[in-house]
């Protein structure tokens, strides 16, 4: 995982980019809207989660990096799981990066090359406008847990994904 601060002229280049670094690489990488992280473990519990469904045979998604965005964006539908993916502009943007050692090694310099680093996985209190609509949390979820338990409704979201109809 890696994460920073990019401008995106053009969504189509920046992900033919991805892929590029992909492909050289040999490895999945999966670009997402860092701003709607809430942190690493969000992202390491939706990896764990897309890999399960792999190895059972019960992907929504036919590609492995889709399949991780759905999961983190807490929603069942590939077609909401795009809210997570990157936009035009300035943004935050979040690498998760598979393959073996080595080459996911390559791969994140290779990234850490086009964004500016810093970081931006990790929760904090400008994220929770934009994880409360992501995730649908309601005031009184936040009330009765707890302004410092927003991440971890993130995380129950990512759970529920499987049981959500």
């Amino acid at each position: 995982m890696t994460g920073g601060s990019i401008s995106i002229d053009s969504v189509p280049d920046f992900l033919k980019m991805v892929r590029s670094v992909s492909s050289d690489y040999k490895t999945i990488i999966q670009a997402m809207d860092a701003g709607k992280i809430a942190g690493e473990e969000h992202l390491l519990f939706a990896v764990r989660k897309a890999l399960r469904a792999k190895e059972n045979n019960c992907c929504m998604a036919r590609d492995l990096g889709i399949e991780i965005m759905r999961y983190a964006s807490g929603k069942k539908q590939i077609e909401e799981a795009f809210s997570m993916g990157v936009h035009e502009g300035q943004m935050d943007v979040a690498f998760v990066v598979l393959g073996d050692n080595e080459n996911v090694k390559q791969s994140v310099r290779a990234l850490k090359d086009i964004i500016e680093e810093a970081p931006v996985i990790e929760y904090n209190s400008s994220k929770r406008a934009a994880l409360i609509e992501q995730f649908s949390i309601t005031d009184k979820e936040v009330l009765a847990a707890g302004e410092d338990m927003i991440p971890s409704l993130v995380l129950e979201r990512v759970a529920l994904v499987d049981v959500l109809k």
